[in-house]
């Protein structure tokens, strides 16, 4: 049931789902990101997911060609690299959003979008691109399967990944499609996935997003694996929803999830997959007398639940 790892992110692209803590994180000083790192990294956890280098078309980094986010730390993206490198964390990467982050059909096919994608993605690699922390390549534009994936979405990771390829070809890229409760696991999903040009899929539970529950997901991961092991040189991870709402499901703020819910969570994954990542350590887990910041209540449980010794 090890956590290897969970999405980090700077700034919440759901404003109403970030109201706890987008205004927490837009203040935070470089050494405050330094210290959330070390809680991560101390967690045990290997792997950060970041969720995007830029939102609305403003980067988290200092640009030549974009618009800054308006951040108390002048180089958010600088100072998690150098945290990551200092505290042996790996991290995967996102190229986006240099477009609208919820309409994926047109992030997926707008060629002005993409074009900012890929001035975005050289600078991001020209300034960062010498961290050892940066360890692989993360697209954040979701794939909906349902019951298979869209043509549009293959066509979209083919042309990142010759990007990635053209820019750092040895990093492994990630995706995270949804959809996992009425996919068919089948031979079209398995030649789909075979087609799909990325290494690794961190396949979303959807408790958090009140899909599903903890009672049915064996039966969905369970007949992933035998796709995956069809399959043959892909890896099969889980992205485990640690989160509720507040009220309507994507209408108001993420608040952490009941710590025994959670628990059931990952015991109904972790017997069909090769590695865990949560959503999200940031805002939703907090380290009881944290030196980074005050997360909301349940925050502090959560931890405890998870990795208190």
């Amino acid at each position: 049931m090890k956590i290897s790892g969970s999405w980090f992110e700077f700034q919440h692209h759901n404003i109403k789902e970030g109201k706890y803590w987008n205004g927490i994180f837009q203040q935070m000083s470089a050494e405050q990101w330094e210290n959330l790192v070390a809680e991560f990294a101390g967690t045990g956890m290997e792997y950060m997911v970041l969720l995007s280098v830029a939102q609305d078309v403003k980067t988290f980094f200092p640009s030549r060609h974009f618009p800054s986010f308006e951040m108390a730390c002048q180089d958010p993206l600088e100072a998690l690299f150098s945290a990551a490198d200092k505290h042996g964390v790996k991290i995967f990467v996102p190229n986006d959003y240099f477009g609208k982050w919820n309409d994926a059909n047109e992030m997926f096919r707008d060629p002005e979008i993409h074009e900012r994608r890929v001035i975005g993605t050289r600078e991001v690699v020209e300034k960062y691109g010498h961290h050892k922390s940066f360890y692989g390549w993360y697209l954040p534009n979701e794939a909906a399967v349902a019951p298979y994936f869209a043509d549009d979405f293959i066509t979209y990771v083919k042309r990142e990944r010759e990007l990635f390829r053209a820019l750092a070809p040895e990093k492994p890229v990630l995706i995270a499609p949804y959809g996992t409760c009425i996919l068919k696991a089948d031979d079209h999903l398995c030649r789909q996935i075979e087609e799909i040009d990325a290494d690794i899929f961190a396949w979303q539970d959807e408790v958090g997003v009140r899909k599903t529950t903890s009672d049915r997901t064996p039966e969905f991961f369970q007949n992933l694996r035998r796709v995956f092991d069809k399959v043959g040189g892909k890896a099969f991870w889980a992205d485990v929803e640690m989160f509720t709402f507040e009220g309507d499901t994507y209408r108001s703020a993420l608040l952490p999830a009941d710590p025994e819910r959670v628990k059931k969570q990952l015991e109904a994954v972790a017997p069909w997959v090769e590695k865990i990542l949560i959503y999200q350590y940031p805002g939703l887990i907090n380290k009881p007398g944290s030196a980074a910041y005050k997360a909301q209540p349940g925050a502090e449980e959560l931890y405890n639940a998870l990795f208190g010794k």
